[in-house]
Formats: structure tokens, C-alpha cells, sequence
């Protein structure tokens, strides 16, 4: 469904017993030997390409598995587990013919048939996937699938070991570029007999393979030597859990890679400190923003969510709170993205006018408002600095007192469409480049990342002539149609577009996140640590 960023950075902590032994077809001896990549992260909610519904979890389910179809270095979809594919029909039909040398972790031998269980267990109504209508919704007999009405995918036929036909429902643009969302990842039904738990000993088709995981204090990926793409330069990558302050780690060597927070962001650019010859700064296609529940009072009032929006004064927020490393957002789509609309502003930062906006509503004054709340990632009511900013922000220019409630960062993005309140907080990073991406996974009506459940018939109808709009002008131009309607009907309040901070030793090569967060940790080294 996403790849989704919580703006509060909150430690997800999974407790999953019996992990720390080496899986069964990794004995020491088959380690593969080269260079150790540490790095800092947090637990997965999953390893199951069918629930991977974060950021978290989604990193590491492409390190392990892989699809027909993978994004390039420019982001263009590119062959994968398919070599090659075949579009016909007037654009409803895919034929994918895959690779013959493609095996799993344990050798087994892939074929078209695979992916047919693989997709087919995705959108069992049992296997409960929040992501399977998102990014498999545009095959046709998906969606009786999903209901409950077919025992299978009506528009997926295995034609021979490793050929695979696939028809849409219309023409979409978009189609091969969600297939590289591990969603449409290929699993192995051996391994899924397992039991529920069968994702703690993935067995995959990927560059690494799970090596170990000791839930709280470490995960570690080993390269497969068995890979048909590019194989790992590394030996290990290790990822380091709950042990301190990743920049304090990296200045200790614990780790070779760091995210610097805005905090921190002086201590890194310091010309006079260690710092500055190893920051890189990373532009990624992410936007932030705070969402409104359109369903519950107040904000299914347009009158009290421009009220709420003019209130913020966002340049304060990216100097004061950000330190400049945050720019503002304005629209939806981040820079860098097709369709993106330097011109797009919409109404700024104006508490008078925040004030007339809620006088005009139909509550009259903050008085008659009803309780508000903004649920928001975390425990222990440790918050980012930007939310308290916010919430005096809005007693100061309207008068309104916000609360804050959390939900535990790792139900966060699984439970927050039935249990957000009034207002929450969300982070996005696109999943694929292009603008569907953004405007109608987040906000189209009915669908799954939609968590504020927006609804507007305008957009849903942009949306969909964009979808199947050949010429790529007037697709960008119905694209931008549906967000200027978007940000002028208030759908959420943006904040700010995504820009990374990090620090990487001299000693570690290739290590190159692209604009989606993602980093191909086959091709990175440790040369002379």
C-alpha cells in the first residue's frame, strides 16, 4: 500500500521470540565472506511482502525478496525476475516472460506459478493485507478476490513455467511501476505452510538472505552467493536496534551510517568539526503533513479546516523547530516528482484570517468547538518539538486547545484509519515517481492510505481520466487539476517535503539512498575500515 515515514521517528519495538538462531539453510560455513555494513534501525512489523505496509518494514522486504519488476536507477520500471515483458490489447494486457536461473534462498527453482499463489494469497481476505487493493486493485478479478466472491484472480493466468499473463481493468499508466512495491513480491508457498509465523525464517529470492534477528537488539542480512541479479559485495549488513542515539553511535564508530536530525544538523555542518566532509544530503520525493478526519466534526467543516491551516505559520515551524533542514510544502507533490507545481501555493499563514474563517463556520468561535484531538505516533508523551509548536500555534491564533494522543508506533499505520481522531500525523514517501502516487492513494475516495477518508467527487473524477491519459502533458495537466482542487478544498495541512541528513564513513562506498529512501545495499563496500 506505502511506503509510509512517521514524522515522530518513534522506535518500533517488536518482541518476537526465537529468532537468534541461524536459519536452516545459512550454516555458519555458507556465510558468505566480504566486508560488515553496521547500520542503526528498528525492529520490521513484518517481513511479509503481502503486510509491508511501512517504511520500516518495506526495507528490509526488498533486501530479501524480489518481483517481476524492479525501478532503475533513474526510476524508470525495469526487468527483474522478468527479463522481459510483452503489452497488448490496447494496453490491458502484460505478458511477462521471467528468468530461468531465478531460485529461492533454498534453491527451489521460481516460476510463473509462484507468483500466481504469491499474488493470489495477497488478496485472500484471510491474509489481511491493507496494501493488496492499492498496488494490485488494477488487474481485473482482484477485487472479487479481495471481496470474497472468487476463489481466484480472474485476470492471471500462468501460460507455462515462466510465462505469466496479466490483464487490467483500463489502460493505467502507472501499472508496472506498482509492481515493484513488495506487495507483488513472489513468496514461497513451502515456506508460508510453515505457519503464521513463516516470515521470521523468510525464505527469499532477493540479494540477502536473514541470517539473524534478535528482536530488540539486532537484525543481520547476509549476501546470496545463489542471487541472479548483482550479487552483494558485503559480507553482513547488521542492523544495530535501541542502542542509543544513532549520531552518537557514528561518532563512536558502533556505526557507519547516521541520520542527523535537525537537532544535530550544527554539530554536522560545523566547519570546524569531523564532521562535514562525510554529511551527504539526500533529496527525497516525501512529504509531510497533518490530516483531517473528514468524517467526524469539526473538519468536515472546510470553513474550520482553513481556520486550522491559516493558523500555522510554517516558516516559523522550518526555521525555529527544523533548523532550516525541512522545506515547506505548500502542495502535495515534493519537488522532483512529475507534475510537481512550483506555483502552487495556496492560502499563507494569516491569523486574522484564521480567525474569520472559524467565526464563518458553523460552530461561530473556538468556544463552541468540540474537543480536538491529534493522534500521533509514540509513548511515554515523548514528542517531535513540531508538534508542541503546532499545538501552540493553535492556541495562540484561534484559541483552541489541541491534545495529543499516541498510538503505539507499531500499530501506527495499521490501525490509525479506525482509530485516528480528529486530527493525526502522517509522513509519505513515494513508492514509485508519479504523482498517482500521492494525490489518489492518499486522497482518492476509498482508498486504503486514504486515512482521513476524503472524499470529493471533482478529484475522484481528475483522478481518473489522469489514470488513463496517454499523453503525458495533459496527464500531468489533470494531475495538477486534482491537487490545486485538493490544497484549495484543504484536504490536509502540508508542512514540508523531504530532504535527508546523513552521515557515511570515508571507509563505506556506494552507499547512495535515492529519492524514494531505498538503497541497494548489493552494491555498497567497506573498503580498508
Amino acid at each position: 500500500m506505502r511506503k509510509l515515514v512517521l514524522l515522530s521517528l518513534a522506535l518500533l519495538m517488536t518482541a518476537l521470540p526465537g529468532l537468534s538462531a541461524c536459519l536452516p539453510w545459512l550454516s555458519p560455513a555458507t556465510i558468505p565472506s566480504g566486508g560488515t555494513l553496521n547500520l542503526y534501525n528498528i525492529d520490521p512489523f513484518t517481513l511479509d511482502p503481502a503486510l509491508a505496509a511501512d517504511a520500516t518494514s518495506s526495507g528490509y522486504v526488498q533486501q530479501i525478496f524480489s518481483g517481476l519488476v524492479r525501478l532503475e536507477d533513474d526510476l524508470a520500471p525495469a526487468p527483474d525476475i522478468a527479463e522481459r515483458w510483452e503489452v497488448s490489447n490496447g494496453g490491458l494486457t502484460y505478458t511477462f516472460f521471467l528468468r530461468q536461473d531465478v531460485t529461492f534462498h533454498d534453491g527451489r527453482k521460481v516460476t510463473a506459478g509462484d507468483f500466481k499463489y504469491a499474488w493470489e494469497r495477497a488478496v485472500d481476505p484471510r491474509t489481511g493485507s491493507q496494501t493488496a487493493s492499492t498496488y494490485l486493485g488494477d488487474i481485473v478479478g482482484i477485487l472479487d478476490k479481495l471481496s470474497g466472491k472468487a476463489s481466484e484472480i480472474s485476470g492471471v493466468k500462468v501460460i507455462g513455467d515462466h510465462t505469466l499473463e496479466v490483464t487490467l481493468d483500463a489502460p493505467k499508466t502507472y501499472f508496472l511501476y506498482k509492481l515493484a512495491y513488495p506487495t507483488s513480491f513472489v513468496v514461497d508457498r513451502n515456506n508460508v505452510a510453515g505457519g503464521a509465523g513463516w516470515w521470521q525464517k523468510p525464505n527469499g529470492t532477493g540479494p540477502f538472505k536473514l541470517s539473524q534477528w534478535q528482536p530488540r537488539q539486532q537484525l543481520v542480512l547476509v549476501g546470496n552467493d545463489g542471487y541472479y541479479g548483482e550479487k552483494a559485495k558485503l559480507g553482513r549488513v547488521v542492523f544495530k536496534f535501541l542502542g542509543g542515539v544513532p549520531f552518537d553511535l557514528y561518532e563512536t564508530g558502533e556505526i557507519d551510517v547516521a541520520g542527523v536530525s535537525s537537532a544535530e544538523i550544527y554539530k554536522a555542518t560545523d566547519p570546524a568539526g569531523a564532521f562535514l566532509g562525510e554529511l551527504e544530503v539526500v533529496s527525497e520525493l516525501s512529504f509531510g503533513f497533518i490530516g483531517f478526519n473528514h468524517r467526524q466534526p469539526p473538519f468536515d467543516d472546510v470553513n474550520v479546516r482553513r481556520a486550522f491551516a491559516l493558523a500555522v505559520d510554517k516558516e516559523k515551524l522550518a526555521s525555529l523547530v527544523f533548523h532550516g533542514t525541512a522545506p515547506v510544502a505548500h502542495g502535495i507533490l515534493p519537488p522532483g516528482i512529475p507534475g510537481y507545481d512550483p506555483n502552487l501555493k495556496g492560502e499563507s499563514f494569516d491569523a486574522n484570517r484564521a480567525k474569520a474563517y472559524l467565526e464563518a463556520s458553523r460552530y461561530g468561535s473556538a468556544a463552541n468547538l468540540p474537543p480536538i484531538v491529534l493522534t500521533v505516533s509514540g509513548w511515554g508523551g515523548l514528542v517531535p518539538g513540531y508538534l508542541d509548536a503546532l499545538v501552540v500555534q493553535w492556541r495562540e491564533n484561534l484559541g483552541v486547545e489541541v491534545t495529543l494522543r499516541q498510538l503505539e508506533p507499531d500499530f501506527y499505520f495499521y490501525s490509525l484509519r479506525a482509530e485516528k481522531d480528529q486530527m493525526f500525523d502522517m509522513g509519505w514517501i513515494a513508492d514509485y515517481p508519479h504523482p498517482q502516487n500521492f494525490l489518489d492513494v492518499l486522497f482518492g475516495t476509498g482508498s486504503e492510505s486514504n486515512f482521513g477518508e476524503y472524499a470529493n467527487p471533482a478529484v475522484d473524477a481528475l483522478l481518473a481520466q489522469a489514470a488513463l491519459e496517454p499523453d503525458e502533458a495533459k496527464m500531468i495537466s489533470l494531475y495538477r487539476q486534482a491537487e490545486k482542487t485538493l490544497v484549495d478544498d484543504f484536504a490536509c495541512i502540508p508542512l514540508w517535503t523531504g530532504r535527508s541528513y546523513l552521515l557515511v564513513k570515508p571507509y563505506v562506498k556506494g552507499y547512495e539512498p535515492n529519492v524514494l529512501g531505498f538503497v541497494r545495499l548489493e552494491r555498497v563496500e567497506v573498503v580498508g575500515r
